[in-house]
Protein backbone atom coordinates (compact mmCIF):
# COMPACT_ATOMS: atom_id res chain seq x y z
CA UNK A 1 0.00 0.00 0.00
CA UNK A 2 2.79 1.93 0.67
CA UNK A 3 4.41 1.47 -2.48
CA UNK A 4 1.06 2.16 -4.96
CA UNK A 5 -0.49 5.09 -2.24
CA UNK A 6 -1.44 6.52 -5.41
CA UNK A 7 -4.09 4.06 -6.49
CA UNK A 8 -5.43 3.71 -3.22
CA UNK A 9 -6.15 7.50 -3.42
CA UNK A 10 -7.90 6.80 -6.63
CA UNK A 11 -10.31 4.40 -4.90
CA UNK A 12 -11.31 7.13 -1.73
CA UNK A 13 -14.28 8.91 -4.31
CA UNK A 14 -15.81 5.33 -5.18
CA UNK A 15 -15.36 4.12 -1.52
CA UNK A 16 -17.02 7.34 -0.02
CA UNK A 17 -19.45 7.23 -2.98
CA UNK A 18 -20.74 3.59 -1.68
CA UNK A 19 -20.43 4.87 2.09
CA UNK A 20 -22.40 8.01 1.96
CA UNK A 21 -24.95 6.31 -0.73
CA UNK A 22 -25.24 2.87 -0.44
CA UNK A 23 -24.08 1.70 3.14
CA UNK A 24 -25.22 4.55 5.36
CA UNK A 25 -29.26 4.63 4.02
CA UNK A 26 -29.06 1.04 4.96
CA UNK A 27 -29.61 2.30 8.67
CA UNK A 28 -33.17 3.29 6.97
CA UNK A 29 -34.16 0.05 7.09
CA UNK A 30 -35.44 -0.53 10.89
CA UNK A 31 -38.41 2.00 10.13
CA UNK A 32 -39.91 -1.14 8.52
CA UNK A 33 -40.16 -2.32 12.33
CA UNK A 34 -41.57 0.85 14.10
CA UNK A 35 -44.29 3.36 13.57
CA UNK A 36 -41.91 5.67 12.41
CA UNK A 37 -42.38 9.70 12.97
CA UNK A 38 -40.34 12.03 11.60
CA UNK A 39 -40.87 14.21 14.79
CA UNK A 40 -39.45 11.58 17.11
CA UNK A 41 -37.22 9.68 14.13
CA UNK A 42 -35.63 6.70 14.20
CA UNK A 43 -34.20 6.26 17.76
CA UNK A 44 -37.67 7.71 19.14
CA UNK A 45 -40.35 6.09 17.66
CA UNK A 46 -42.13 2.89 18.67
CA UNK A 47 -41.02 -0.55 17.89
CA UNK A 48 -43.82 -2.71 16.23
CA UNK A 49 -41.80 -5.60 14.93
CA UNK A 50 -42.67 -7.80 11.97
CA UNK A 51 -46.49 -5.68 12.08
CA UNK A 52 -46.25 -4.18 9.23
CA UNK A 53 -45.17 -6.99 7.01
CA UNK A 54 -48.54 -8.81 8.63
CA UNK A 55 -50.67 -5.85 7.44
CA UNK A 56 -48.86 -6.29 3.70
CA UNK A 57 -49.94 -9.70 3.61
CA UNK A 58 -53.34 -9.22 4.61
CA UNK A 59 -54.12 -6.73 2.59
CA UNK A 60 -56.59 -7.40 -0.01
CA UNK A 61 -54.91 -6.51 -2.96
CA UNK A 62 -51.47 -8.13 -1.99
CA UNK A 63 -51.76 -10.70 -4.79
CA UNK A 64 -53.44 -8.30 -7.23
CA UNK A 65 -50.04 -5.89 -7.15
CA UNK A 66 -47.51 -9.90 -7.05
CA UNK A 67 -49.40 -10.91 -10.33
CA UNK A 68 -49.06 -7.69 -11.85
CA UNK A 69 -45.72 -6.81 -11.00
CA UNK A 70 -44.44 -10.87 -11.74
CA UNK A 71 -46.59 -10.76 -14.89
CA UNK A 72 -44.97 -7.71 -16.05
CA UNK A 73 -41.22 -8.62 -15.21
CA UNK A 74 -41.98 -12.46 -16.75
CA UNK A 75 -42.91 -10.90 -19.84
CA UNK A 76 -40.01 -8.41 -20.10
CA UNK A 77 -37.80 -10.91 -19.07
CA UNK A 78 -39.04 -13.22 -21.84
CA UNK A 79 -39.34 -10.64 -24.84
CA UNK A 80 -36.91 -7.95 -23.73
CA UNK A 81 -33.90 -9.67 -22.73
CA UNK A 82 -33.34 -11.69 -25.47
CA UNK A 83 -33.83 -8.55 -27.74
CA UNK A 84 -30.42 -7.13 -27.09
CA UNK A 85 -28.59 -10.31 -27.38
CA UNK A 86 -30.48 -10.57 -30.72
CA UNK A 87 -29.18 -7.12 -31.84
CA UNK A 88 -25.75 -7.57 -31.00
CA UNK A 89 -25.41 -10.59 -33.07
CA UNK A 90 -26.73 -8.96 -35.71
CA UNK A 91 -24.40 -5.60 -35.58
CA UNK A 92 -21.48 -8.23 -34.81
CA UNK A 93 -22.48 -9.04 -38.34
CA UNK A 94 -22.50 -6.11 -40.16
CA UNK A 95 -18.90 -5.74 -41.64
CA UNK A 96 -19.46 -1.90 -43.05
CA UNK A 97 -17.87 0.23 -39.75
CA UNK A 98 -19.16 3.20 -41.14
CA UNK A 99 -22.99 1.87 -41.02
CA UNK A 100 -22.27 -0.48 -38.15
CA UNK A 101 -21.92 3.09 -36.19
CA UNK A 102 -24.73 4.62 -37.72
CA UNK A 103 -27.01 1.76 -36.82
CA UNK A 104 -25.47 1.77 -33.18
CA UNK A 105 -26.32 5.39 -32.98
CA UNK A 106 -29.58 5.08 -34.18
CA UNK A 107 -30.78 2.09 -31.68
CA UNK A 108 -28.64 3.89 -28.86
CA UNK A 109 -30.72 7.44 -29.28
CA UNK A 110 -33.93 6.16 -27.63
CA UNK A 111 -31.96 5.46 -23.67
CA UNK A 112 -31.31 8.90 -23.52
CA UNK A 113 -35.17 10.04 -23.89
CA UNK A 114 -36.86 10.42 -20.33
CA UNK A 115 -39.77 8.17 -20.48
CA UNK A 116 -42.33 11.37 -20.02
CA UNK A 117 -41.39 11.85 -23.68
CA UNK A 118 -41.89 7.87 -24.77
CA UNK A 119 -44.84 7.57 -23.02
CA UNK A 120 -45.99 11.25 -24.90
CA UNK A 121 -45.05 9.62 -28.07
CA UNK A 122 -47.41 6.84 -27.28
CA UNK A 123 -50.14 8.67 -27.18
CA UNK A 124 -49.35 10.67 -30.02
CA UNK A 125 -49.54 7.33 -31.97
CA UNK A 126 -52.01 5.41 -29.85
CA UNK A 127 -54.41 7.95 -28.64
CA UNK A 128 -57.80 8.01 -29.85
CA UNK A 129 -58.29 11.11 -30.31
CA UNK A 130 -56.19 12.22 -32.92
CA UNK A 131 -53.44 9.61 -32.29
CA UNK A 132 -51.80 8.87 -36.02
CA UNK A 133 -52.73 4.78 -35.77
CA UNK A 134 -55.82 5.24 -35.31
CA UNK A 135 -56.25 8.21 -37.73
CA UNK A 136 -54.72 5.91 -40.18
CA UNK A 137 -57.48 2.86 -39.20
CA UNK A 138 -60.48 5.46 -39.54
CA UNK A 139 -59.20 6.48 -42.99
CA UNK A 140 -58.90 3.03 -43.63
CA UNK A 141 -62.73 2.58 -42.91
CA UNK A 142 -61.93 0.52 -39.94
CA UNK A 143 -63.20 1.05 -36.44
CA UNK A 144 -60.64 2.97 -33.75
CA UNK A 145 -58.76 1.33 -31.21
CA UNK A 146 -58.78 1.94 -27.47
CA UNK A 147 -55.11 1.12 -27.35
CA UNK A 148 -54.34 2.73 -23.95
CA UNK A 149 -57.66 2.15 -22.45
CA UNK A 150 -57.71 -1.74 -22.74
CA UNK A 151 -56.31 -3.74 -20.25
CA UNK A 152 -55.38 -6.50 -23.23
CA UNK A 153 -53.19 -3.92 -24.44
CA UNK A 154 -51.93 -2.46 -21.34
CA UNK A 155 -48.92 -4.82 -20.76
CA UNK A 156 -47.64 -5.26 -24.34
CA UNK A 157 -47.74 -1.61 -24.56
CA UNK A 158 -45.10 -1.39 -21.64
CA UNK A 159 -42.76 -4.46 -22.68
CA UNK A 160 -42.88 -2.47 -26.35
CA UNK A 161 -41.76 1.11 -25.21
CA UNK A 162 -39.13 -1.44 -22.62
CA UNK A 163 -37.37 -2.49 -26.26
CA UNK A 164 -37.86 0.15 -28.15
CA UNK A 165 -36.15 2.77 -25.45
CA UNK A 166 -33.60 0.15 -24.05
CA UNK A 167 -32.75 -2.72 -26.30
CA UNK A 168 -30.04 -0.60 -28.11
CA UNK A 169 -28.20 0.72 -24.97
CA UNK A 170 -28.45 -3.09 -23.86
CA UNK A 171 -26.26 -4.10 -26.65
CA UNK A 172 -23.26 -2.61 -25.01
CA UNK A 173 -21.91 -5.21 -22.98
CA UNK A 174 -22.80 -7.98 -25.60
CA UNK A 175 -20.82 -6.56 -28.33
CA UNK A 176 -17.99 -5.75 -25.91
CA UNK A 177 -18.13 -9.62 -24.98
CA UNK A 178 -17.78 -9.88 -28.67
CA UNK A 179 -14.98 -8.00 -29.36
CA UNK A 180 -13.06 -9.81 -26.78
CA UNK A 181 -13.66 -13.10 -29.46
CA UNK A 182 -10.58 -14.11 -30.68
CA UNK A 183 -10.80 -13.77 -34.89
CA UNK A 184 -8.61 -16.82 -35.12
CA UNK A 185 -11.36 -18.84 -33.99
CA UNK A 186 -13.25 -17.44 -36.86
CA UNK A 187 -10.50 -18.10 -39.22
CA UNK A 188 -9.99 -21.56 -38.23
CA UNK A 189 -14.32 -22.69 -38.55
CA UNK A 190 -13.88 -21.32 -42.18
CA UNK A 191 -11.05 -23.41 -43.20
CA UNK A 192 -12.83 -25.90 -41.34
CA UNK A 193 -16.19 -25.02 -43.56
CA UNK A 194 -18.50 -23.74 -41.02
CA UNK A 195 -20.62 -21.05 -42.65
CA UNK A 196 -22.06 -17.90 -40.74
CA UNK A 197 -24.06 -19.94 -39.00
CA UNK A 198 -22.22 -22.42 -37.80
CA UNK A 199 -19.84 -19.95 -36.60
CA UNK A 200 -22.16 -18.06 -34.38
CA UNK A 201 -23.64 -21.28 -33.18
CA UNK A 202 -20.25 -22.82 -32.65
CA UNK A 203 -18.18 -19.42 -31.85
CA UNK A 204 -20.17 -16.48 -31.25
CA UNK A 205 -22.86 -17.62 -28.43
CA UNK A 206 -20.34 -19.77 -26.53
CA UNK A 207 -18.00 -16.60 -26.29
CA UNK A 208 -20.84 -14.59 -24.87
CA UNK A 209 -22.69 -17.36 -22.53
CA UNK A 210 -20.86 -16.58 -19.80
CA UNK A 211 -22.01 -12.62 -19.54
CA UNK A 212 -25.92 -13.74 -20.80
CA UNK A 213 -26.18 -15.43 -17.66
CA UNK A 214 -24.50 -13.22 -15.37
CA UNK A 215 -26.96 -10.56 -16.49
CA UNK A 216 -29.76 -13.15 -16.33
CA UNK A 217 -28.77 -13.59 -12.50
CA UNK A 218 -28.41 -9.92 -11.82
CA UNK A 219 -31.89 -9.53 -13.68
CA UNK A 220 -34.02 -11.86 -11.35
CA UNK A 221 -32.50 -9.65 -8.36
CA UNK A 222 -35.11 -6.76 -9.34
CA UNK A 223 -37.71 -9.23 -10.73
CA UNK A 224 -40.33 -7.29 -8.06
CA UNK A 225 -39.04 -3.50 -9.80
CA UNK A 226 -40.77 -2.99 -12.88
CA UNK A 227 -40.08 0.72 -13.04
CA UNK A 228 -42.31 3.22 -11.18
CA UNK A 229 -42.41 6.54 -13.76
CA UNK A 230 -42.79 4.31 -16.57
CA UNK A 231 -45.88 2.07 -14.79
CA UNK A 232 -46.93 5.65 -13.36
CA UNK A 233 -47.40 7.84 -16.59
CA UNK A 234 -48.93 4.52 -18.18
CA UNK A 235 -51.46 3.68 -15.74
CA UNK A 236 -55.14 4.83 -15.86
CA UNK A 237 -58.40 4.13 -14.04
CA UNK A 238 -59.29 1.75 -16.65
CA UNK A 239 -55.71 -0.40 -16.81
CA UNK A 240 -55.41 -0.42 -13.10
CA UNK A 241 -56.41 -3.66 -12.11
CA UNK A 242 -53.50 -4.88 -14.57
CA UNK A 243 -51.19 -2.20 -14.17
CA UNK A 244 -51.29 -1.58 -10.31
CA UNK A 245 -47.91 -3.04 -9.08
CA UNK A 246 -45.83 -2.53 -5.92
CA UNK A 247 -44.30 1.03 -6.92
CA UNK A 248 -47.47 2.90 -7.91
CA UNK A 249 -48.75 1.21 -4.48
CA UNK A 250 -45.71 2.39 -2.49
CA UNK A 251 -45.99 5.80 -4.16
CA UNK A 252 -49.89 6.23 -2.80
CA UNK A 253 -49.56 4.75 0.88
CA UNK A 254 -45.82 6.11 1.47
CA UNK A 255 -45.43 9.34 -0.58
CA UNK A 256 -48.71 10.46 -0.48
CA UNK A 257 -50.52 8.47 2.49
CA UNK A 258 -47.32 9.04 4.64
CA UNK A 259 -47.08 5.45 6.17
CA UNK A 260 -43.46 5.75 5.35
CA UNK A 261 -42.73 2.56 8.04
CA UNK A 262 -45.31 0.22 5.97
CA UNK A 263 -43.59 1.57 2.47
CA UNK A 264 -40.56 1.00 3.97
CA UNK A 265 -41.79 -2.52 4.60
CA UNK A 266 -43.00 -3.30 1.04
CA UNK A 267 -39.27 -2.27 -0.25
CA UNK A 268 -37.73 -4.47 2.21
CA UNK A 269 -39.82 -7.72 1.00
CA UNK A 270 -38.84 -6.85 -2.46
CA UNK A 271 -35.28 -6.63 -1.82
CA UNK A 272 -35.48 -10.02 0.12
CA UNK A 273 -37.29 -12.00 -2.64
CA UNK A 274 -34.67 -10.35 -5.11
CA UNK A 275 -31.85 -11.98 -3.03
CA UNK A 276 -33.34 -15.27 -2.78
CA UNK A 277 -34.07 -15.49 -6.67
CA UNK A 278 -30.36 -14.06 -6.88
CA UNK A 279 -29.23 -16.51 -5.09
CA UNK A 280 -31.39 -19.32 -6.23
CA UNK A 281 -29.99 -18.26 -9.82
CA UNK A 282 -26.68 -18.16 -9.10
CA UNK A 283 -27.08 -21.54 -7.25
CA UNK A 284 -28.63 -23.39 -10.69
CA UNK A 285 -25.87 -21.74 -12.77
CA UNK A 286 -23.17 -23.08 -11.00
CA UNK A 287 -25.06 -26.67 -10.97
CA UNK A 288 -25.25 -26.84 -14.79
CA UNK A 289 -21.45 -25.85 -14.56
CA UNK A 290 -21.45 -22.67 -15.76
CA UNK A 291 -19.26 -19.66 -14.26
CA UNK A 292 -22.01 -17.26 -11.78
CA UNK A 293 -22.31 -14.29 -9.70
CA UNK A 294 -20.02 -15.71 -7.22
Amino acid sequence: MINDWELYVMLVPGILFFIIFKYIPMWGIVIAFQNYSPYKGITGSEWVGFQHFVTLFHYNGFWLLLRNTMLISFYNLIFFFPVPIVLSLLLNEIRATAFKKFIQTVIYLPHFLSWVVVVGITYMLLGTQGGLINELIKAGGGTEIAFLTTQEWFRGLIVSQSIWKEAGWGTIIFLAALAGVDPQLYEAAIVDGAGRWRQLWHITLPAIRSTILILLILRMGSVLDTGFEHIYLMLNSTVNDVGDVFETYVYREGLIGGKFSYTTAIGLFKSFVGLILIMGANWLTKKFGEEGVY
